[in-house]
């Protein structure tokens, strides 16, 4: 089931409080290795590669979690499910569901950092 939860802001506030200074670092980082996440999953539907697909839902989902994004987790587990069906159509579309969830995410990380 995909939680319409998007921040777990418990999970973001123990961060902050283990992290401290550090915190800012974290989720840029974050944002960076994620761009280039969206851009494996793309690479991987183009070259009709669903291991691909399924092995950077995977990591993707682990790095969503471990911020506290858990909506944009969901929608990573499903299209590592989703990925053993080999529909590239349908998977396309699912990687724009997660982009999009993503900039949502990144806009409201951002507003946490100011």
């Amino acid at each position: 089931m995909i939680s319409d939860q998007h921040l777990d802001y418990d999970v973001i506030n123990t961060l902050k409080d283990i992290m401290e200074d550090d915190f800012r670092f974290l989720v840029e980082t974050y944002f960076q290795d994620s761009h280039s996440r969206i851009s494996t999953l793309r690479n991987a539907v183009a070259i009709k590669d669903s291991d691909g697909v399924r092995r950077a839902a995977h990591s993707f989902k682990g790095s969503c979690s471990n911020l506290g994004a858990l909506h944009l987790a969901g929608l990573c587990a499903a299209l590592e499910r989703d990925s053993l069906q080999e529909n590239f159509a349908v998977l396309g579309s699912s990687i724009d569901v997660v982009e999009n969830e993503f900039a949502l995410v990144q806009k409201m990380l951002q507003e946490i950092l100011i």
